[in-house]
């Protein structure tokens, strides 16, 4: 297989140039599985994990590969292991907070062109999630796409097409149905050779229908004979990479049951480029659109061109935005008292309660 069929370009080229000069190769990281990672490259898959120099060099753990990443790395041919010595700069990434109370960064997937984000027109259908998932997706430094599986289940399909328009300014949004086969010849206008999307969305979406349609066949079965096991048979519980026949690839992702902000505030206005123009006419430059007087915010909610639950969605994600720029700056010690403090509060409650 051609590098460039697995995404390889003139920028990661010439990025990688100085290690060529140490002898090492370009290999894509495929699969991440706890410490070990699958690679493709070379023409051959590769069992792969990461030098103790590069993980003690780390700064975190957004600092190690994950899957998407180029890496560069030195090989041993006969056992078909290599050993990842090096990132190569990401062109992309999609972050996230880690599930927990650590503010800790976590890399859903690196080096991707589109991020589709998908969404089930049954019960799972929730445009303040589509908007937190675009927050993110503008975000990554990839184009984000909106896809709308299950229209075969849903009567109101157009109607939220419509719906989900207005809260995605600049943003395709498809109505698709992975388990009837409609709408998905769409996706060869994005995912083509050389291109690589991410599909992220909640558990039972049909991330996981979708790729096999994509497939023609489903890719549990051959990842079991592979010898990597799932622990579930309907639903990801690893992040993989998936070269498509036709041409490009897909990152599946398991689903997201939590989806806490990372980053700056970036991709916060260009998901919500309708409010931050409308505050632009705000009587004061620092006007939380809350209670201000001469809040053009809120006079457009009182006016009926802002709809109220949108404005509550932005400013929930501004103060999460917030808060985790705070932790980020806080000293330890600082993170540490806050904790005990939130622990001396929980046990005063709970000894309240007991008399």
């Amino acid at each position: 297989m051609h590098p460039h069929q697995l995404g390889w370009d003139p920028s990661f080229e010439k990025q990688f140039e100085p290690f060529r000069g140490r002898g090492l190769f370009p290999l894509r990281i495929v699969r991440e599985d706890r410490r070990q990672y699958l690679a493709m490259g070379e023409g051959r898959e590769w069992i792969c994990s990461v030098s103790g120099k590069f993980r003690h060099e780390a700064g975190g753990k957004g600092d190690l590969p994950a899957v998407g990443d180029w890496v560069a790395a030195s090989t041993l041919p006969a056992e078909g292991k290599a050993v990842i010595r090096s990132l190569v700069p990401r062109k992309s990434v999609f972050r996230r907070k880690a599930a927990g109370g650590h503010t800790v960064e976590q890399v859903v997937a690196a080096n991707m062109d589109f991020v589709f984000i998908i969404s089930g027109l049954d019960r799972d259908f929730n445009p303040r999630r589509i908007e937190r998932y675009l927050s993110l997706a503008w975000e990554s430094g990839a184009l984000p796409v909106v896809l709308l599986n299950k229209a075969d289940l849903c009567a109101e399909t157009e109607s939220r097409k419509i719906e989900v328009e207005s809260i995605a300014p600049g943003v395709d949004v498809h109505a698709v149905s992975a388990a009837q086969k409609t709408g998905l010849e769409v996706l060869d206008r994005y995912i083509q050779e050389g291109k690589t999307a991410v599909f992220l969305g909640s558990s039972g979406v049909g991330k996981s229908t979708l790729i096999n349609s994509l497939l023609g066949y489903e890719r549990l079965k051959v990842n079991e004979v592979r010898g990597w096991k799932d622990r579930g048979r309907h639903t990801t519980t690893y992040r993989e990479l998936v070269l498509l026949p036709g041409g490009g690839m897909v990152i599946d992702t398991p689903g997201m049951r939590e989806l806490a902000v990372w980053g700056d505030e970036e991709g916060l206005k260009q998901a919500f480029e309708d409010i931050e123009e409308l505050a632009g006419s705000c009587r004061f430059r620092d006007c939380a659109h809350e209670s201000e007087p001469g809040c053009a915010v809120q006079e457009a909610v009182q006016n009926g061109l802002l709809e109220p639950d949108r404005l509550a969605g932005f400013l929930k994600l501004k103060k999460e935005f917030k808060y985790l720029s705070d932790r980020q700056t806080m000293k330890p010690s600082a993170i540490e008292k806050a904790r005990w403090k939130n622990i001396a509060k929980m046990v005063k409650k709970i000894n309240k309660s007991g008399e």
